[in-house]
């Protein structure tokens, strides 16, 4: 059966790949399955229709016959088990690449994400900047890790993961930013996975819909 996700109509990254459809389609091309793409407005987002299939009413979704996902990173981690080419065959291997899945999302996305919203949203209060230095100093910590970790390997344990699939989609959003840039390592790795085939599949696909919805 056909696989379907749900995507912003009108994406308010402005296609720079951050929406988190980008995770999703990024996995089904590593995998080779085709899949279709239903647009969303935020109005219809919010409507019964969507959220009897998200709850709270965000993107992405994954629909395949009766079965029907949200959360981007359980939606990588269903495609990773049931396709050949996010998880490794060997048991240990491959508990250790869920693992960097989980961490991906639960420890290096957390103050990355705080700090966008607070850079959008916070700006104008006068505890911005002492906020600011708290997540960064956060962020760095969790980017110290990580950059310990990987070293100078291409990949967090060995041939590319799930694992690395979400981790690059995590550290897209402070691609340019001085924080990655302080660990040239890191900024290697994020070009790495930017540069996989699959990934441009991906990136365009999604860019796609945003010039299309710009000029349209």
């Amino acid at each position: 059966m056909t696989i379907t996700i749900t995507a912003f109509e009108r994406s308010p990254d402005r296609g720079k790949g951050l929406a988190r459809d980008m995770r999703v389609r990024w996995a089904l091309e590593e995998v080779g399955q085709p899949y279709d793409v239903r647009l969303l407005s935020f109005k219809a987002m919010k409507e019964p229709a969507h959220l009897a299939l998200h709850p709270f009413g965000q993107i992405p979704t994954y629909e395949q016959s009766d079965l029907v996902l949200f959360e981007s990173g359980a939606i990588v981690f269903h495609i990773a088990e049931r396709h050949a080419g996010l998880l490794p065959g060997d048991a240990n291997a491959r508990a250790r690449a869920i693992t960097w899945m989980f961490a991906a999302l639960n420890t290096v996305e957390p103050p990355i994400f705080e700090r966008d919203l607070a850079r959008i949203l916070e700006r104008d209060k006068p505890w911005y900047e002492q906020r600011l230095r708290v997540l960064e100093d956060s962020i760095r910590k969790r980017l110290g890790g990580l950059s310990s970790r990987l070293g100078d390997a291409d990949w967090l344990d060995g041939a590319f993961s799930g694992g690395d699939l979400l981790m690059v989609s995590v550290l897209l959003r402070l691609k340019g930013s001085n924080l990655l840039e302080e660990y040239p390592n890191l900024s290697a790795y994020l070009a790495r996975g930017e540069g996989r085939p699959a990934y441009k599949r991906a990136f365009d696909a999604q860019l796609a819909v945003f010039t299309a919805s710009s000029t349209g």
